[in-house]
């Protein structure tokens, strides 16, 4: 159970990284930000349902109260690609990239903050290795500060903020059900969140527009669709930091595809920072929970407390 965990969140992960690819391409084309996170949302609001209808599954057991908390919890779906494809309409993807990844260390303080969990020396070791590499990766080195947007600066930030939020309480909101149920309930969470924050730019959507659609429907399944699904399914069954460790291989998928689909060059100082993050997630991996799991014995033992499955 433990291993198809870590199998399903890295694959969510890695889908993720590939949202700059659609949503740089639909800013090129002169989308708005309303309308690429509208058409996402819809997209992957009707494929989740229909998908569950197909499956024969339904909304049962889950009392009023439940269903938002799963669909409050699925509003940091929409906030962080709000946040998200903003920061890049100031920013290089690279920079809102790194941003983005300050949720390594912000999903540790959700996990200290809600837990009582303090970072291991194995996890603050994993820690400093993944944001060395992001830091490589996001090839930022020797750059002027001073051509940063300080509007995509704090866009970028709380992206960051959000998709620690996410990644946290996916994990504990209602596991008991199905995954695919709760990811409809989660992005349709999200639409309510965008529709509202974006009402004005509702009439400017054009339901003949193909390549509107096209492109909101590709953001939709590696931004809205399988992440939550495969996060959803996975991440009750490992910890929070692992977790947040392991969506780590979402850079260096998006450094990749960037490269292939993009035609954008990858210099050597990225090369080394992909293998940085790849040695952080074995780090934490291999050493790791150990040391987790002893701190929870430990606590139990002094506090005499319930044990807690992250």
């Amino acid at each position: 159970m433990k291993l198809k965990g870590i199998v399903l969140v890295l694959l969510g992960a890695a889908c993720f990284g590939f949202t700059p690819i659609f949503v740089k391409t639909g800013f090129q084309y002169g989308y708005s930000l309303g309308q690429l996170n509208i058409t996402q949302m819809v997209v992957a609001v009707l494929f989740l349902w229909v998908l569950c209808l197909f499956k024969g599954l339904r909304v049962k057991g889950l009392t009023k109260q439940s269903l938002l908390k799963i669909m409050m919890t699925g509003t940091f779906v929409g906030l962080t690609s709000i946040l998200y494809y903003a920061s890049m309409q100031y920013l290089s993807a690279s920079l809102a990239i790194i941003l983005l990844f300050q949720f390594v260390w912000i999903g540790m303080i959700y996990e200290w903050v809600f837990n009582k969990s303090k970072p291991t020396k194995v996890n603050i070791v994993a820690l400093v290795v993944t944001l060395a590499g992001v830091v490589f990766a996001s090839n930022i080195i020797g750059r002027d500060v001073s051509e940063f947007s300080i509007a995509g600066l704090v866009l970028g930030f709380f992206a960051g903020v959000s998709y620690a939020g996410f990644i946290f309480f996916s994990g504990k909101v209602e596991t008991d059900t199905h995954p695919l149920v709760r990811s409809s309930i989660m992005v349709s969470g999200s639409l309510i969140l965008v529709m509202i924050l974006f009402i004005q730019d509702v009439p400017t959507i054009d339901l003949t527009d193909g390549r509107l659609w096209s492109i909101g429907a590709g953001v939709a399944l590696v931004g809205a669709v399988i992440p939550p699904m495969f996060f959803a399914g996975g991440a009750p069954l490992i910890s929070s930091r692992l977790s947040n460790v392991l969506t780590s291989i979402e850079l260096p998928v998006t450094i990749i595809a960037a490269m292939i689909f993009l035609s954008e060059p990858v210099s050597i100082s990225q090369w080394i920072g992909i293998l940085l993050i790849i040695t952080a997630i074995m780090i934490n991996q291999l050493y790791g929970n150990t040391e987790e799991e002893k701190q929870r014995d430990d606590s139990q033992a002094s506090f005499d407390i319930e044990k807690e499955v992250i």
